[in-house]
């Protein structure tokens, strides 16, 4: 009871700490940074010295040192606030800074970590093609070796901080096209000779969460940089995967209660035939449905950040979460812009942003078909 007190008591200081950050650093730019599509690279600096770009990162690499739980918490209230910003917070976390973390040897731990956990350096991973995208087997990105060294070429697509990321995690492939065996993960330093990055996509939502192409021509890469063997890269990208699910759908329980909070203080304000419009049947239970919703979503989120913190498996537990939050942020965000009426449509109110920003949550990370083939044959596994 005693360690539960206190586990309690450091979310509650956790949660508190973000919501602070995101009230006081992002949400006077919110849509600024939206309208212009402008990545704001000194605030992940500013994060980084609140210890948020390192969460899950051992104190002796210069990290947090804290759990999923803590990680949730961080990500539900940043996302409230900024999806956008949320995106890139996960994508740095649980992608580029976790896959080293997990899978690098000591060295380049030593090296890159403190670097990542403290914000001095921004991270990207790159695994999407513009051939492969669920198809994760049907990398066409080649390194081929060279004594000592690999030959890259090729490109990644829908990369996240591939323009200001000091350093990316890509997989390449170095066996067979479907060879689960025949994909190598690859640490691969800014202003690398032939690693360069394309212009900045231009998207529905998510605008401020730095979005574009990786190139490799002839990219020389030295044995070193491999995370751990060659051939490792696939298998160690579905474990971290798993992960991975959660900081989604930590990002769309955000974005959720972001839309329900602002739909609940409009539904209060708004008066329409002498009532308040919450007082109407139709909007008070849309409303309740949207609260039901979020809290479904959490205690889903919550076991899985449970299941890893615990050292268990999450495969399909990660996907429900994802899955079923995910889908939820869409649907709250819809209702939200709809309890606005005409309103929800302008962007004098945060609703239309909720709703844009929503919908890559049902794509990123595994489109919500690929979270239920993981289920299902997860579940197929238990038939007796």
């Amino acid at each position: 009871m005693i360690l539960q007190i206190q586990q309690n008591e450091q979310l509650a200081l956790v949660r508190d700490s973000a919501r602070q950050f995101a009230r006081e650093f992002i949400m006077p730019y919110v849509m600024e940074w939206d309208d212009k599509q402008f990545f704001p690279v000194e605030l992940f600096k500013k994060m980084g010295e609140y210890g948020f770009m390192g969460i899950l990162v051992p104190e002796r690499y210069q990290g947090a040192g804290l759990g999923y739980q803590e990680y949730i918490t961080i990500l539900d209230e940043i996302s409230k606030v900024c999806g956008s910003i949320g995106l890139s917070l996960a994508a740095h976390n649980s992608l580029c800074t976790n896959h080293i973390l997990s899978f690098a040897n000591e060295e380049q731990k030593e090296k890159y970590l403190p670097k990542l956990a403290t914000a001095e350096w921004i991270g990207a991973w790159g695994l999407t093609e513009t051939g492969s995208g669920s198809d994760a087997g049907g990398l066409a990105t080649t390194a081929v070796q060279d004594g000592d060294y690999f030959i890259i070429n090729g490109s990644k697509t829908f990369i996240t901080h591939a323009i200001s990321g000091d350093v990316a995690v890509v997989m390449v492939r170095t066996g067979n096209k479907g060879d689960k065996h025949g994909v190598t993960a690859f640490i691969i330093e800014k202003g690398t000779p032939g690693f360069t990055a394309g212009k900045k996509i231009d998207k529905l939502g998510m605008r401020a969460s730095e979005t574009a192409s990786l190139f490799f021509d002839n990219c020389r890469i030295h044995k070193n940089q491999v995370i751990g063997e060659v051939g490792d890269g696939f298998v160690q990208a579905l474990k971290l995967l798993d992960g991975g699910r959660i900081s989604i759908a930590a990002l769309s329980l955000g974005i959720a209660r972001g839309a329900y909070e602002c739909a609940l203080r409009y539904a209060n304000e708004r008066e329409q035939f002498n009532q308040k419009i919450f007082d109407f049947q139709d909007v008070g239970f849309t409303i309740a449905d949207m609260a039901t919703k979020i809290d479904a979503a959490e205690l889903l989120i919550r076991r899985a950040g449970h299941l890893k913190d615990t050292s268990q498996k999450v495969t399909k537990e990660s996907a429900m979460a994802k899955y079923y939050a995910s889908e939820v942020a869409v649907e709250v965000s819809n209702h939200s812009v709809q309890v606005h009426g005409g309103y929800g449509f302008t962007k004098d109110y945060p609703a239309e942003k909720y709703f844009r920003d929503a919908k890559l949550c049902t794509i990123g990370e595994g489109t919500s078909a690929i979270q239920k083939m993981v289920i299902a044959r997860e579940i197929k596994k238990d038939v007796p």
